[in-house]
């Protein structure tokens, strides 16, 4: 069986991921979960010569020298695909992620819309986390694509190895790959600062130097997008701060807190109804108390301000997002239980929304012939109502403000207007005046040069008078 057929196939069937290796079938990842293809075990020499062709001379090289090798790989009008061969027990062995060619907007992905707010940044250092085949690569893109149709930037994109390709709209993509186009993530990135760039993505910090010069390209001017491998956004802070020895930390923290607008933490669920993935996502923004949190190092309180900067900031911790996806019946509870990071939390969370939830296996829905369920569905509803009127109530507030500053405004454009009127009406009198005084001016000097020369005549008649005599 041929690589192209194999990557065909994964693309049919929507696939995520292909795992090659010896002696046993082709797995597909579909729907997050591993599914061997129903063909004959692949031995190592027909794996050998379905990989060995696609790599050029320097990636063989690089590939017995480091063992591994990560790639990009395109098949034309099918996919993309993300690869990398490696080495293990002395055979040859790979995986592939396929990366569609069109690239999927943040409301497709059903993602929170603050993600945009965060596209819009002028300035400062975005990251999207997660574990592996969470979708922060599909995230990241999403993000840069809305940069890129909706900005006049240049963009710069540093990548091992390129997935996603990005076509110029508003702003102008330049893309660079390590090994192909750029020795290093560190490399590149001191080059990307000669070379005129508002947005720069970095596909990953993978070590301290890297991860200094992207705090520096942020707190230069610079809006940098990049992903870590951290479970949440309080863990990224802490991973960033671990990678630097003790002494060099406080500068670190200080960094972070001028430069960190936000990190989106993500996972893939299944779906209820088994129709595919779903992302759960924390947000954490830079507010000013999360920004004195980090400078202080006190991470341990992050969680806190975030569950309690909702509805301000649109923040979110994991198991608020989890939460949301349980009552849209998204996703099952047994699936959100299995993916929180704190179980004991959801539980109470839920408990506060629907008491009985637990004692009825997770049913989201009420029983049709408890009353009581009702009646907690009524006092949500008035909590709601009560919470609805004092939004409206401020919003009238607000409109009545903004109306009054309007009226101040067109009072204040109609007094400019009569000073400008004004203006110019003693410009035309001053112009009237200087027209008087020119011409005046003009008269007198007539006058002057006409008694001139009469003063010359006289003069030029006694000098005749007395030189007669």
């Amino acid at each position: 069986m041929k690589l192209s057929q194999l990557l065909k196939l994964m693309t049919e069937k929507e696939a995520s991921d292909l795992h090659v290796k010896p002696m046993r079938p082709p797995l597909l990842r579909v729907h997050g979960k591993l599914v061997p293809l129903k063909t004959d075990p692949l031995k190592p020499d027909e794996i050998k010569e379905m990989l060995l062709p696609m790599l050029s001379p320097q990636q063989k090289a690089k590939l017995e020298e480091k063992l591994s090798i990560d790639l990009g790989y395109g098949v034309q009008g099918l996919a993309r695909f993300r690869g990398n061969i490696y080495v293990q027990r002395g055979t040859l062995a790979a995986a592939f992620r396929r990366v569609p060619y069109e690239i999927m907007s943040i409301e497709d992905w059903e993602l929170p819309p603050v993600l945009e707010e965060l596209c819009d940044l002028p300035m400062g250092l975005v990251l999207v986390t997660g574990p592996t085949g969470s979708g922060k690569s599909t995230t990241l893109a999403a993000m840069i694509n809305r940069v890129v149709k909706s900005r006049p930037d240049h963009v710069i994109t540093i990548e091992d190895p390129i997935e996603f390709l990005f076509s110029d709209d508003l702003s102008s993509v330049a893309q660079r790959e390590i090994g192909m186009d750029t020795v290093s993530f560190t490399e590149a990135l001191r080059n990307a600062m000669r070379q005129d760039p508002d947005v720069i993505m970095v596909g990953e910090m993978r070590d301290p130097e890297t991860i200094a010069t992207v705090l520096t390209a942020a707190e230069t001017g610079h809006l940098v997008f990049s992903t870590l491998h951290t479970n949440s956004a309080m863990q990224t802070i802490d991973r960033i701060l671990d990678s630097f020895p003790s002494e060099q930390q406080k500068q670190i923290r200080l960094q972070m807190a001028q430069v960190l607008k936000g990190v989106v933490s993500m996972q893939l669920l299944e779906r209820a109804d088994g129709s595919g993935l779903v992302a759960a996502q924390e947000v954490m923004r830079a507010t000013p108390r999360i920004s004195a949190l980090i400078e202080k190092g006190e991470t341990n309180k992050l969680l806190e301000e975030v569950e309690s900067s909702v509805t301000y900031y649109r923040m979110q911790s994991m198991n608020q997002s989890l939460l949301a996806l349980l009552v849209h019946t998204t996703i099952t509870y047994d699936e959100a239980m299995r993916a929180t990071p704190d179980p004991e939390d959801l539980s109470l969370k839920l408990r506060k929304m629907f008491p009985t939830i637990e004692e009825r296996g997770g049913d989201m829905s009420p029983s049709t012939s408890d009353f009581s369920q009702i009646l907690e569905l009524q006092q949500f509803k008035k909590l709601y109502e009560e919470q609805e009127e004092k939004f409206q109530i401020r919003i009238s507030d607000k409109d009545a403000t903004i109306s009054n500053l309007q009226q101040l405004l067109t009072e204040k454009e109609q007094h400019i207007e009569q000073i400008n009127a004004q203006l110019a009406e003693m410009d035309g009198q001053a112009e009237s005046i200087r027209s008087q005084h020119t011409r005046l001016r003009q008269e007198a000097q007539e006058k002057i040069d006409k008694l001139t020369d009469r003063i010359r005549e006289l003069n030029q008649k006694l000098m005749q008078t007395k030189g007669s005599a």
